[in-house]
């Protein structure tokens, strides 16, 4: 079992505010960790979303993170949108349509967007990656784990 207390203390612990890309599925579920990592990183935010449907609640989503953004204030964090295309959802997951909420389409679903961001903080050189949809009591955070541990190894230089 992970001892999530002492790796928040080695984040507090980080010379100099290296950069973090942190995947963001929400305004709602980024409250906490964008007040609480922008202490210790420069915070580029990698909004990638292509799983929600219909494009308008993407939309909605989008502008609530936003908002929340200028009410954080803070010009140093940058936000990246990902190019929307619930098609490609649709083709690799279609055959998993009668899963369950919570089954294995949500694993591959955090998995495909977890790993765009990894692609992302690969090919623009961040040294750190994260997402934030562990935090939701509606997603299985220790798949989420396991994914990013999987991720790391998948790209080390991140």
């Amino acid at each position: 079992m992970n001892n999530y207390q002492k790796h928040l203390k080695q984040i507090s612990e980080l010379k100099g505010r290296p950069q973090l890309l942190v995947h963001v599925c929400c305004g709602v579920c980024s409250v906490f960790p964008l007040v609480y990592l922008r202490k210790y990183f420069d915070l580029t935010i990698f909004f990638s979303n292509s799983n929600i449907y219909p494009y308008e609640e993407f939309e909605r989503r989008l502008d609530a993170l936003k908002q929340y953004l200028q009410i954080l204030d803070d010009p140093q964090i940058k936000l990246i949108i990902d190019r929307y295309d619930n098609d490609e959802w649709i083709r690799k997951l279609s055959y998993l349509k009668n899963d369950p909420e919570g089954g294995i389409r949500c694993r591959l679903c955090y998995r495909m967007r977890m790993e765009n961001a990894f692609r992302y903080a690969s090919d623009h050189h961040y040294p750190y990656c994260t997402t934030i949809m562990s935090i939701s009591n509606r997603k299985n955070a220790d798949w989420i784990n396991e994914i990013g541990a999987a991720l790391q190894i998948s790209y080390p230089e991140v």
